[in-house]
C-alpha cells in the first residue's frame, strides 16, 4: 500500500518560511508523480505544485516564485519550500502521489494516494 506522510507544518509570521516534507512508503518503482494540495476553511481544495518523475514541475499562479517543489528519489521524499508566506497561504497541506500518466496539471482526481495533511498557519 502506497502511503504518503507529511510533516513540517506550523505557525509562522507573514514573510516567513517553512519547508514541508512528505515520505512515501510502499513505492516499488519510479513511475509516479507527486503533488501538494491545500484546503483552507470554507474554500475548495487547491492544487499548489506537482513534480513528475523526470523533474518537470507545475505551480499554481499564486505561489509561483515563492514556493519550490522538489524530491529525493532515493529517499522517496517530496518537499515544498515555502518562502514569503502570506496569510492567504494558511491551510491544511496535503501530499499526494499518482501512478497515472503525467499531464502537467493540478487536478486532485489525477492522484491515487493521499496523506493526512499538515497544518500551515501564517499570522502576525
Amino acid at each position: 500500500q502506497i502511503s504518503p506522510m507529511e510533516s513540517g507544518g506550523g505557525s509562522v509570521q507573514p514573510g516567513g518560511s517553512l519547508r514541508l516534507s512528505c515520505v512515501v512508503s510502499g513505492l516499488t518503482n519510479g513511475n509516479y508523480y507527486m503533488g501538494w494540495f491545500r484546503k483552507a476553511p470554507g474554500k475548495e481544495r487547491e492544487g499548489v505544485a506537482a513534480i513528475d518523475s523526470d523533474g518537470s514541475t507545475v505551480y499554481t499562479d499564486s505561489v509561483q516564485g515563492r514556493f519550490t517543489i522538489s524530491k529525493d528519489n532515493a529517499r522517496h521524499t517530496l518537499y515544498l519550500q515555502m518562502n514569503s508566506l502570506k496569510p492567504e497561504d494558511t491551510a491544511m497541506y496535503y501530499c499526494a502521489a499518482s501512478v497515472s500518466s503525467w499531464l502537467g496539471r493540478l487536478y486532485p482526481h489525477d492522484y491515487n494516494y493521499w496523506g493526512q495533511g499538515t497544518q500551515v498557519t501564517v499570522s502576525s
